[in-house]
Formats: C-alpha cells, structure tokens, sequence
C-alpha cells in the first residue's frame, strides 16, 4: 500500500506540473509551437514562475515515482534532482544556445541538466524495459524508448547543426509529451500492481 501511495502521487504530481507548464506555455506571448518550451520560464515571461512551478512539481513526480518502482529509482532520482534544476536555474531570454548565440552560464548549466535529465530518463526505460516482469510495463517502456532515443538524436542534432527553429521546436514538444505519458503511465500501472499486491 505505501508503493501505491508513492505510485499515485507520481502520477498527480507529473501530470499536474505537465499541465501547470502547458498552461504557462500556450498563455505566453507569441506561438506556443516557437522556440524552446523552456523560453516559457525565462525571466521576464509573463508566466515565468508558473512554468518554473510546473516544473518543479513534475520534478517531484519523478522522486516519487523513483519509490514506487525501485528497479529505477536511482536513474529517476538523478532524472528528477536534473529537472529540478532545470527548473530553478532558467534560462536567459530566447534561451541561447552555442554555437549560433551567446550564452550566459545559467543557459549553459539549463541545457545540460536539461539534456542529461532525458538521457536519464530513456536509461530508467530502458532498464524497464529488459527487467520488468510486468509484460506491460516492458511494452509500455519499449514503445517510449522506441519513440524518445530517435526525436532526442534528432533533437541534439537540430540544436547543433541549425539551432533554434521550428523543427527543433517540434521535435521537443513532441519529445516532452512523450516523457511525460511514460512516466504516467508507469505510475498508474505500477499503482495498481501495488494496490492489488496489498489488497491480495
């Protein structure tokens, strides 16, 4: 039943801090489908605190989650201690990147905690992946890792070879929501595993 609390609460918190960081992006000025969804929490943006806060509540999510499926709960620790970070150092306006703009080194430390919190995350599916007995966790990590390992690639080579645009932009919205519903639905599978195992 304690796995079943952590499983829950997981699952409320991602969801609610994904939602909470939507909302800051669509209501900004300008095109939500533009630049870096982490532009929404810049200084200066309008709803810069309440993309921060979303964050930082998804980041939780991950922690929780991390005790509700101890197989990964180191690599969804270190993945949720990244987010967090990405969410209390933000990045400057427009979010520069090397090699085409100037950074400051908050844009610099942003990104990394950024990219390495994703790689952590695809390491805990696939580890999901090759240990889990639950037939549907495996399926429902393998189709995430499936779908995250190419639009990361692609991603990182967007970022390095043309920077900021419309595709780059694409391929991390695309990306995040598919983070996200693994991590809910592992948090849902893994809450009624744990609701059953107590209850049997």
């Amino acid at each position: 039943m304690v796995r079943n609390r952590f499983a829950v609460g997981a699952g409320l918190a991602v969801a609610g801090g994904a939602g909470v960081m939507l909302v800051a992006l669509v209501a900004g000025p300008g095109s939500w489908w533009r630049g870096y969804v982490s532009e929404a929490g810049a200084a200066g943006q309008p709803y810069a605190m309440g993309y921060r806060f979303g964050l930082i509540l998804l980041a939780y999510g991950v922690a929780l989650l991390s005790r509700a499926v101890p197989r990964i709960g180191v690599l969804l620790l270190v993945a949720a201690l990244l987010a967090g970070t990405s969410g209390v150092v933000s990045c400057s306006e427009g979010c520069p990147l090397p090699p085409y703009e100037t950074t400051t080194p908050a844009d610099v430390v942003h990104t990394a905690v950024s990219i390495l919190g994703m790689a952590v995350l695809a390491a805990a599916m696939a580890v999901t992946w090759w240990t889990s007995a639950r037939q549907v966790i495996r399926r429902l990590a393998a189709a995430a890792l499936t779908l995250t390992v190419p639009l990361g690639a692609a991603l990182g080579l967007m970022m390095l070879f043309a920077g900021r645009g419309a595709t780059s932009a694409v391929l991390e919205r695309v990306l995040l929501v598919v983070a996200v519903s693994w991590l809910v639905g592992t948090a849902v599978v893994s809450g009624v595993r744990a609701g059953r195992s107590a209850s049997g």
